[in-house]
């Protein structure tokens, strides 16, 4: 396989995943600020912390309220994080690449983005969101589905894979490392039915809620949940099932040693780590860890398999 097609079905899958990821977030938190007692707010941004932009979102001297955080993630063109602004990328990356995907995931993500692109002033009123992000969530899930459905298991699918679930690994440490410690004020969080509500937004944000009531527990619960969220090897956003997912198909490609290598690493250090027992400062501590190795399987990838990028001829 070329390594440019490689390079953009990656990306493709990690951008519509990112979409799907951002629109959630911002459904859960909206849903969270109805469900929780009057005169306590999670407040909004939290939410531009787990996207790692916290800097660009600040250097315009927004206030981090309801309002500019829902447009900073939803359709701020700026923002390379935004919905409409991955769903312009993804659409990209798909149109360069159509020849290798079915028609059915070109028209279908085209759509999904002429849906967003459409209908985004409605998805920024409160009247409006819910409606909006539920599209991009389903449209998301559809796009994927097709691409595990119907491409043939060859290459291309591999590198769609290895991108969707990297993209899961990723949102998935940062909404745990956020949302575990940022929901509520240090003075209200010992409250047991505030706690309870944290680590039940942490599922949702995650699609794991239902999930972990039927295989884990009907009580949620901090330890419970890390193990779930980190350890367990079938709900598709655990982390554990993300890395097994990347190995898997990683190990399907050519030369894939160091790749190989940095993924198992990451596995590794996971499976020697309880999660559970953790204070909170170790369980930051041990995130950052993961995110560098998730950082680094990914420069990996890109060094082994993609094209390398464009250097300025400073002679000219």
């Amino acid at each position: 396989m070329l390594s440019r097609v490689a390079e953009n079905i990656y990306w493709l899958s990690r951008y519509v995943e990112r979409a799907e990821n951002t629109a959630r977030l911002v459904r859960v938190n909206s849903h969270l600020v109805l469900d929780t007692p009057s005169g306590i707010m999670p407040g909004w941004e939290p939410l531009v912390a787990i996207t790692g932009l916290y800097d660009a979102f600040h250097s315009v001297e927004r206030e981090p309220n309801e309002r500019n955080v829902v447009r900073f993630l939803i359709g701020d063109v700026n923002n390379p994080a935004s919905i409409i602004s991955s769903l312009a990328a993804a659409r990209e990356n798909c149109r360069t690449v159509r020849d290798v995907l079915p028609r059915s995931s070109w028209e279908k993500l085209n759509e999904l983005y002429l849906f967003a692109k459409e209908n985004i002033q409605s998805g920024l009123t409160k009247r409006g969101r819910d409606t909006f992000l539920d599209g991009i969530i389903t449209g998301s899930q559809q796009i994927t589905g097709l691409l595990g459905s119907v491409m043939y298991r060859d290459d291309a699918w591999h590198f769609a894979r290895i991108g969707r679930n990297l993209e899961r690994a990723d949102m998935s440490t940062r909404i745990i490392d956020v949302r575990s410690t940022d929901l509520f004020p240090d003075d209200l969080i010992e409250s047991r039915s505030l706690d309870t509500l944290q680590w039940i937004s942490v599922l949702r944000s995650l699609s794991g809620y239902q999930t972990y009531r039927r295989q884990v527990a009907i009580r949620v619960g901090r330890s419970d949940v890390l193990n779930f969220l980190f350890h367990n090897p079938l709900f598709p956003r655990s982390f554990l099932h993300c890395v097994d997912a990347v190995d898997e198909s990683v190990e399907r490609l050519d030369n894939a040693e160091a790749v190989l290598r940095d993924v198992r690493a990451v596995k590794r250090q996971l499976k020697l780590t309880n999660v559970a027992e953790m204070t909170q400062a170790s369980l930051h501590e041990f995130i950052d860890e993961l995110q560098i190795g998730i950082m680094r399987l990914h420069k990996t990838l890109a060094k082994s398999y993609f094209p390398p990028p464009l250097q300025l001829d400073e002679t000219a």
